[in-house]
């Protein structure tokens, strides 16, 4: 049990620093339960650093209106773009004679959000007490962690659907297409529930006021 939870924590950082040889074991060498489990773990991680983020990162560096933050929705702002690329990555992939399967494509992509949360987590507090001048340092930090993500991305696709390195791009770049177009139908679809149910509840007036 204890040798399993060690594995769990220095895997995600063994991945970070040594991505092919750690998305390579992740596919063919550590147990399928295991590695679902760290994921879902570095999904709720992420998850927390960034509703804490928009909490209590100093005013600074911080945009958002205390008032108005809604913790649920910044969850929601994390865990909706994951689902939607696996689903899409997982959709083309599949015709394009990919060797991912889902679950390997959802913990590569959430090995591959670890230095998210290793490199914004610290910032949150740091963030509190730098001058306007030390700004950049937060922004610069900010960008390496997205650029380390996307690298690690880019491994993690090409390593779990063994694709040359000009295929991944490729896949990479219609996955994002096809996100949009997800995003789209989903929008398209709660629009016309919204719009039945007004629909329904305007006939349900008119009903009881003429009885």
């Amino acid at each position: 049990m204890l040798a399993s939870s060690r594995q769990a924590i220095r895997h995600p950082l063994h991945v970070i620093f040594h991505p092919f040889e750690g998305f390579w074991e992740l596919k063919y060498e550590h147990h399928p339960k295991t590695i679902r489990n760290t994921a879902l773990v570095i999904l709720a991680l992420l998850a927390i650093t960034t509703v804490l983020k928009a909490q209590y990162s100093g005013f600074l560096v911080n945009l958002n209106n205390p008032n108005e933050l809604n913790s649920l929705m910044e969850i929601v702002y994390v865990l909706v773009p994951v689902v939607f690329w696996c689903t899409a990555n997982w959709s083309l992939t599949t015709l394009m004679d990919g060797e991912g399967k889902f679950s390997e494509i959802f913990a590569s992509t959430c090995f591959a959000l670890v230095p998210l949360i290793v490199i914004q987590f610290p910032w949150i507090w740091l963030s509190q007490g730098i001058s306007l001048e030390e700004t950049s340092f937060y922004h610069f930090f900010n960008a390496l962690a997205a650029a380390w993500s996307l690298y690690l991305l880019f491994v993690g696709n090409m390593t779990v659907h063994q694709f040359t390195p000009g295929k991944t791009l490729l896949t990479m770049f219609l996955t994002v297409v096809a996100m949009g177009f997800m995003a789209f139908l989903c929008l398209l679809f709660f629009s016309l529930i919204q719009q039945i149910t007004s629909f329904v509840y305007t006939i349900y007036q008119e009903l009881v006021l003429r009885g």
